[in-house]
């Protein structure tokens, strides 16, 4: 047996998901943010582009979070809407009672979507 299908039998066995996630998703995402910085250098805090840029991230993500709710995947699936939408309610409120606190907020949503799943499981 070969240096190279020794090689190849180890990537086939398991370790090339993890190959293909750091060549086809990190790499391409770390170029455009590295590309970013020497492009957004000379722009305007408050120029109209990033307001726009703002606002098409925002709605993205306000997408992102209502497919999550109303249309999950996997174990997610087996919470029903009314615990979902409670988790997201008791992120939320946490997030606004702790100053604005993102860290909170979100680990508060996930410990109530666990209890969530508990409770309904």
């Amino acid at each position: 047996m070969s240096v190279w299908t020794t090689t190849f039998d180890h990537w086939s066995g398991g370790l090339w998901p993890y190959l293909a996630i750091v060549l086809f998703g990190f790499l391409p995402s770390e170029a455009w943010r590295a590309a970013s910085i020497f492009l957004a250098r000379g722009i305007d805090e408050g120029a109209e582009i990033l307001e726009w840029v703002r606002a098409v991230s925002t709605a993205l993500l306000a997408g992102v979070v209502a497919n999550i709710l109303f249309t999950p995947s996997g174990a997610l699936a087996d919470v029903p809407l009314a615990g979902r939408l409670a988790a997201m309610a008791f992120g939320l409120a946490v997030y606004f009672l702790r100053a604005r606190s993102v860290i909170a907020g979100v680990a508060a949503g996930e410990a109530a979507i666990v209890a969530a799943a508990y409770a309904w499981s």
